[in-house]
């Protein structure tokens, strides 16, 4: 039940791998393991983010009682798209949107690197593979953190 629960986290907004590693590590499931159900969790949403999310934005900014939220989220994968477009520029903006995804930070994620990829019509391969190896290295770091944190805890 465990392995389940920790995909389902995984596949949230804004908690995503980032509580799901945690979450499977204290309920006993190796950090292998809990890497694993956690990456392919976290990316299960991703090619409808990549494909889907930003047609149904589009739609529904103008629409009563959704459009302000859909407005917002348009507003922040732009946003943070072009963040990194800037910060990186165009030859960079593979590894800016790793890093951008890989380092656990409030509003960074699978999620929103996803959404800012596909508002900025970046490529399709080159987005799901940096996303994919940022949600790697966020995974290894949060499941370093919660073994040095429970390790720190325990003994």
């Amino acid at each position: 039940m465990n392995y389940l629960i920790t995909l389902l986290i995984s596949m949230v907004p804004l908690v995503e791998l980032r509580g799901a590693v945690p979450y499977a590590i204290a309920t006993g499931i190796p950090m292998w393991q809990a890497l694993l159900i956690g990456v392919i969790g976290n990316m299960l949403p991703m090619p409808f983010i990549f494909f889907f999310a930003r047609r149904v934005l589009e739609w529904g900014q103008d629409k009563p009682g959704i459009g302000g939220f859909f407005t917002w989220c348009l507003k922040k994968g732009h946003s943070g798209g072009e963040k990194l477009k800037a910060a990186a520029g165009d030859r960079g903006l593979f590894w800016a949107l790793l890093l951008f995804v890989g380092i656990p930070l409030p509003g960074t994620g699978a999620w929103t690197g996803t959404l800012a990829a596909s508002i900025l019509d970046w490529d399709f391969k080159r987005s799901v593979t940096a996303v994919m190896l940022g949600v790697v290295l966020a995974g290894i770091i949060m499941g370093t953190l919660t073994v040095f944190g429970l390790n720190v805890f325990t003994h």
